[in-house]
């Protein structure tokens, strides 16, 4: 292998990991935007249970997810994306039967462990296949598929309740994330490293937390939980402001000027450094929130949705990258687990707390505490991130295995 081949982030195996990611991501944004409103309107629930079936979900996924570094270890990462893209769809299909509040929150919980595992698995994968002098970029290039979902899934979720049953989003949703599951099935994934060694008898921290990630990971909870904010009650904000339809455009602006900003952003992460990078995205996503918690036009959602879109969505593939490199290659998988750990927790934890502040202050107040919360992230940021160390990545390099 030469070195420009060394230097490809834009394999077979990169491309077909990639689209399997968009499509789990599709399915679970779609979800995530719809069942709000599902359990509002269609089962009748409060707004807390609506920020339930949201925090339900990732309840289960961080109950997983740190096990999940060591699941892939033990008996490879293919194979465990497989066996969890494969229940994963089965629960998909599942919500077309289901019509209890009380299944629907079994159900989400189940679907939440193997979207846990398929997760950490797809991310462990990718920054496996990057060459690790272009971590940031190739890492920002993987994880436009999870912003590119942030899109499709709202967008086809919030167009198709309008028009169509909720039965017939489920299903669309369902076979989405089938196609997902077809393109994995056939696809020759390479994998870096040992994929599947002995499983150990005893389970220790380190199998389940990667303690040089835990910093990076911690921050990564703050933003999350600003993000929740908008995942979790956006669409039921919208309504209100009878600016749904504007609503199903906000992912999509969102989208657009993170897919202008990522060749740029990803490729500053790795000449200039993570602070040139970071700091200006928490602002911009700052500036967003407080836009959105003043919001009376469709105009102003989507710009918004503008400024949302480039600094959440520059702030977390950087982050997401600082927990890969602050660790041995080898453990990316558990460096991608304890990230999204955290990560997970940030969202279950903002999507209840958050319902209760937007039950009592409602929508508009929830939005601007979320801005100001903004400002503590940045400085927590400065405190324990802004050390020398954090840039450092680890100077050898594994083949592929076959």
């Amino acid at each position: 292998m030469n070195q420009e081949e060394k230097q490809q982030i834009w394999t077979k195996s990169f491309i077909s990991i990639s689209l399997s990611n968009l499509f789990i991501f599709i399915a679970f944004y779609g979800l995530l935007t719809s069942l709000p409103i599902y359990v509002v309107d269609e089962l009748h629930r409060s707004k807390l249970d609506a920020g339930l079936i949201v925090t339900i979900f990732l309840l289960s996924a961080i109950i997983v997810r740190p096990f999940s570094g060591k699941l892939l270890e033990d008996y490879g990462k293919k194979r465990m994306l497989m066996i969890s893209l494969i229940f994963f769809t089965l629960c998909s299909f599942l919500y077309l039967w289901v019509e209890q509040y009380s299944l629907l929150l079994a159900l989400r919980f189940f679907q939440g462990m193997w979207f846990s595992i398929a997760t950490t698995a797809t991310g462990s994968i990718a920054a496996d296949l990057i060459p690790l002098k272009r971590r940031g970029e190739g890492l920002g290039y993987f994880v436009m598929s999870t912003n590119l979902a942030v899109v499709f899934g709202p967008l086809i979720a919030l167009s198709l309740i309008q028009v169509t049953s909720f039965s017939t989003l489920f299903l669309v949703l369902a076979l989405l994330i089938s196609v997902g599951l077809l393109i994995t099935a056939t696809s020759k994934i390479n994998e870096v490293g040992s994929t599947a060694t002995k499983a150990k008898k005893r389970i220790q921290l380190s199998d389940l937390l990667d303690q040089k990630a835990l910093p990076i990971a911690i921050i990564g909870s703050l933003v999350a939980l600003s993000y929740s904010s908008v995942l979790s009650f956006l669409s039921i904000y919208a309504q209100e402001l009878n600016l749904l339809d504007a609503a199903s455009f906000f992912f999509v602006v969102f989208a657009v000027v993170m897919l202008v900003a990522r060749p740029f952003s990803g490729r500053l992460f790795d000449t200039k450094g993570p602070h040139f990078i970071i700091y200006p995205a928490l602002v911009l996503f700052l500036i967003g929130l407080f836009l959105l918690s003043i919001t009376e036009s469709s105009f102003m959602l989507l710009l918004s949705g503008a400024f949302i879109g480039l600094g959440y969505g520059t702030v977390v593939p950087s982050l997401q990258t600082l927990a890969v490199q602050a660790t041995d290659r080898h453990r990316s998988g558990h460096a991608t687990a304890t990230f999204f750990t955290f990560f997970d927790s940030g969202l279950a934890l903002g999507s209840y707390v958050l319902g209760i502040v937007a039950t009592h202050l409602g929508y508009s107040t929830l939005y601007f505490i979320t801005s100001a919360f903004m400002i503590v992230v940045i400085v927590c940021y400065k405190l324990v991130l802004n050390r020398k160390e954090t840039t450092s990545i680890p100077l050898t390099e594994s083949k592929p295995s076959l």
